[in-house]
C-alpha cells in the first residue's frame, strides 16, 4: 500500500491490484469505501488498511479530496431525516404483492393438477430442472415459502421406497395451503398467521420481541443441526422448558463462516424469557432476554414417557397446524433397534421409526439399555439428534 495517511477522522490509502485503487475508512464506525470493483463489503483492500494501521501508525496528513467528499456523504445523508411512512403507498405495495402471489398460485394448482393427472410414478425421472422452474417461478411471484416446499417436492421423489405417499402427502399440502390462501381472511388470526408465512410473508423479528408470546422458564437445549450452502449457514435449536414443558425452535442464519448471534450449547441449560412467533402452534422463538446459563450438563432429557404420548400431543399439533413441518421429540426409556430398519421401542413395545441407517452412533450409546431420545419428526419418521444414556448427554448430529 502506497500514500498511507490519516487525521481524527479518517485513514486513507492506495492499494495497487489490476489498477491502482483508492481505499478509506472512517475512524467513527469503521466504515469504509474503495474503488476496487469487489462486491463484497468490506473489501480485502479495507481489511488490509485497517490492519495495517494496527500494526503501524500512518502518517498524520491532510485529507485528499476524494476522501474529504465521501466523509462528507456520509455526514449528509446520517443528517437527512427519515421520511415518514405513507400509508396510502404502503397500501398500495401490499395489494400489488398480494395479486402476485395469486398469480403464482394460479400456476402452481395447473402445475400441481397436470402432475397427478400425469401420475407420479415417473416423477423420480424428472430432472432437477423440473421443480427448479416451477419454484423459481413462485419466488417471482413473492411466494417464497411454497417454492421452498416444491423444491423438497423434487428432494422426496425417488428419495426411499416409500416416496410415493409422502409426494402425495406433500402435494396435498402445497394444495391445501393454495386453496386455504384463497380465504385466508376467513381463518383465525393465530392460523391466518401460519399460512402467510408458510407462503412466504414473514414476521420481523423486532415485531416478534415487541409483540410475541413471552415464556419464562430454565430452557434445556435439547437438540441441534446446522446447514450450509455456498453463501449462508442456517442454524436449528431445540428448546424444552423445564417448568412449561413447551417446545421452541430458535432459528438462525449467518454468512460464510461468521458465528450465530446466540451461543447456545446442546445439553446445557438457560435461563431465558423467549418470544414466539404468532401461530396456531407456536414453535419457533427467538431470545429476548437471556440472563443465566446453568453448566450442569442435563444428565435425563425432558420430555415424554412413552410413545403414545408423544404420538398424541404431535396429532393435537398437526390438528391444530396441518402446515407443520417437523416437531421437536424428545422420548425417554426407548431402547433403539437395528433389524431391517432402525427405529426405538418404549416399555410399552410401541416404536418410532428412524430415519436413514447411520444410527449406529446411538446403537452403541445405548449399549442395549434404555435411553432418552431428542430428534425431529416429519410426521413420518425421527430423525435422531441426541441422546442421554447413564448420565451423559451425547449430540448425534450436527450438520445436514
Amino acid at each position: 500500500m502506497q500514500r498511507l495517511g490519516s487525521n481524527e477522522r479518517a485513514l486513507w490509502g492506495e492499494c495497487q491490484g489490476s489498477a491502482l485503487y483508492q481505499v478509506c475508512a472512517a475512524r467513527a464506525d469503521l466504515d469504509s469505501k474503495c474503488t476496487c470493483p469487489s462486491r463484497k463489503f468490506p473489501c480485502k483492500h479495507a481489511l488490509a488498511l485497517l490492519l495495517r494501521s494496527v500494526e503501524q501508525p500512518f502518517p498524520a496528513a491532510a485529507e485528499p479530496d476524494w476522501v474529504r467528499e465521501w466523509l462528507e456523504k456520509r455526514t449528509s445523508r446520517k443528517a437527512r431525516p427519515a421520511a415518514p411512512p405513507d400509508p396510502e403507498a404502503q397500501a398500495k405495495r401490499a395489494e400489488k404483492r398480494l395479486e402476485r402471489v395469486r398469480g403464482g398460485l394460479e400456476m402452481l394448482d395447473l402445475w400441481a393438477e397436470d402432475l397427478v393427472r400425469d401420475g407420479i410414478a415417473s416423477l423420480e425421472e424428472r430432472p432437477p430442472a423440473f421443480f427448479g422452474q416451477m419454484a423459481a417461478r413462485l419466488v417471482d411471484a413473492q411466494a417464497t415459502g411454497l417454492a421452498r416446499r416444491v423444491r423438497r417436492i423434487g428432494f422426496l421423489a425417488g428419495s426411499e421406497p416409500g416416496w410415493p405417499r409422502a409426494v402425495l402427502e406433500e402435494l396435498g399440502l402445497v394444495a391445501l395451503a393454495s386453496h386455504a390462501f384463497r380465504r385466508v381472511d376467513d381463518l383465525d388470526a393465530p392460523l391466518r398467521a401460519d399460512l402467510r408465512q408458510l407462503v412466504g410473508f414473514n414476521v420481523d423479528k423486532e415485531d416478534v420481541i415487541a409483540s410475541g408470546d413471552r415464556v419464562e422458564d430454565h430452557w434445556v437445549v435439547v437438540g441441534q443441526i446446522v446447514s450450509e450452502d455456498e453463501r449462508f449457514r442456517s442454524q436449528r435449536t431445540w428448546l424444552r422448558g423445564s417448568s412449561s414443558g413447551r417446545y421452541a425452535l430458535v432459528l438462525q442464519f449467518a454468512p460464510g463462516s461468521a458465528p450465530f448471534e446466540e451461543t447456545l450449547v446442546p445439553g446445557s441449560t438457560v435461563a431465558a424469557t423467549l418470544a414466539f412467533w404468532p401461530g396456531a402452534f407456536p414453535q419457533r422463538a427467538v431470545i429476548q432476554e437471556r440472563r443465566a446459563k446453568v453448566e450442569t450438563p442435563v444428565a435425563r432429557l425432558p420430555g415424554f414417557d412413552d410413545v403414545a404420548a408423544f404420538l398424541d400431543s404431535a396429532a393435537a399439533a398437526y390438528a391444530r397446524q396441518p402446515f407443520l413441518e417437523r416437531l421437536c421429540c424428545t422420548v425417554r426409556d426407548v431402547m433403539p433397534f437395528c433389524e431391517e430398519k432402525h427405529f426405538v421401542r418404549d416399555r410399552a413395545g410401541a416404536t418410532l421409526p428412524l430415519a436413514g441407517f447411520d444410527n449406529w452412533m446411538l446403537l452403541a450409546v445405548s449399549g442395549g439399555r434404555p435411553v432418552d431420545i431428542a430428534g425431529e419428526w416429519n410426521g413420518r419418521v425421527l430423525f435422531p439428534l441426541a441422546v442421554a444414556a447413564e448420565g451423559t448427554f451425547h449430540a448425534l448430529r450436527g450438520e445436514e
